[in-house]
């Protein structure tokens, strides 16, 4: 999900320097919903690669495949950028007709030069945001200029979808200042200490704001509901789609996560975001949104509760 996010910038850049251009997006299907929510984007492409791994010998699989093949065939492309450096993205590229451009063997993630017909050095000493945004500039024949503009909306109809899909009590739950707490992540690596949490939304409540703590799996749930006991005010919601789980995020007055996808989501919506980085580089894959974002953390050691409640106060000010 993060390297979705960290590529809407890329749309915005491309649609202010070519105002008519039509851009569709392939992207995993789970994640279709969240390109959708970029008014520039034409058409999200959705691909089940991580299910095709699963059964690559299977014919349903070879049938999609030839499916999504037939689709890219039909068009034909003026450029088809892979921002992703991936064996798996590049495959995708060779599908659809076009000149093709990615980045080169010191800088992408895995050595596959030769399904372009251009590649870019980039260095890896700049955020996935810029990097992304640079690949596409070169590509084109353009200058990267301004910030990042992720230019997503969440559309009142996925508001409504939220408030009916939610109990009652949560329903009303929602018209009061809340803070989204993002526990989670499928790197173990990656998480806060369920102490730290516990804390954490205690001083949230003393400042007026309850805490939602959303989950994804049964393993999450369980570690919400262990939170929800231990926080004032707390409540867990109904496992909810990506664009339920956006209407949330666009609606709280503060989000805090550790390194996942939903914590870039929320910062791409504008949401002051707090990041929590205990195990990677917030250099490179930071929550990168400009004044209401902060991240807290080097990767080497989990920062304090007093080092994230200071940053969540500074944004809250703003």
């Amino acid at each position: 999900m993060g390297d979705v996010v960290h590529n809407f910038p890329v749309v915005s850049d491309l649609s202010v320097r070519f105002p008519t251009a039509e851009i569709d997006w392939v992207v995993e299907e789970a994640f279709a919903p969240l390109v959708r929510l970029h008014a520039m984007v034409r058409e999200a492409i959705p691909v089940t690669v991580r299910r095709w791994r699963r059964s690559l010998f299977a014919p349903a699989t070879w049938r999609e495949i030839a499916a999504l093949r037939r689709k890219l065939q039909a068009r034909f492309y003026d450029a088809v950028i892979d921002t992703q450096g991936l064996l798996k993205s590049a495959l995708l590229v060779a599908c659809a007709p076009g000149r093709k451009y990615g980045l080169d063997w010191r800088s992408s993630r895995e050595p596959i030069g030769w399904f372009y017909h251009r590649t870019f050095a980039i260095p890896w000493d700049r955020h996935a945001v810029e990097r992304n945004r640079a690949l596409a500039a070169l590509a084109l024949g353009y200058e990267v200029s301004g910030p990042a503009n992720y230019a997503i909306r969440v559309p009142p109809a996925a508001v409504e979808a939220l408030r009916g899909c939610v109990p009652a009590h949560l329903a009303q739950w929602l018209t009061r200042p809340y803070a989204v707490l993002l526990h989670s992540s499928a790197g173990s690596q990656k998480l806060w200490s369920e102490d730290s949490w516990a804390q954490l939304g205690a001083a949230l409540h003393a400042r007026g704001l309850s805490s939602l703590l959303p989950f994804g799996s049964s393993t999450e749930q369980n570690r919400s509901e262990r939170l929800a006991d231990r926080i004032a005010g707390a409540l867990v919601p109904p496992r909810l789609p990506l664009d339920r789980l956006a209407a949330l995020l666009a609606g709280a007055q503060l989000v805090v996560g550790v390194d996942t996808g939903l914590a870039h989501l929320s910062a791409a919506l504008g949401r002051p975001t707090v990041g929590i980085y205990c195990a990677t580089d917030p250099r490179a894959t930071g929550v990168y949104a400009a004044a209401h974002a902060a991240n807290v953390g080097d990767g080497r050691s989990p920062p304090s509760v007093e080092q994230v409640l200071a940053a969540a106060d500074r944004l809250l000010r703003t």
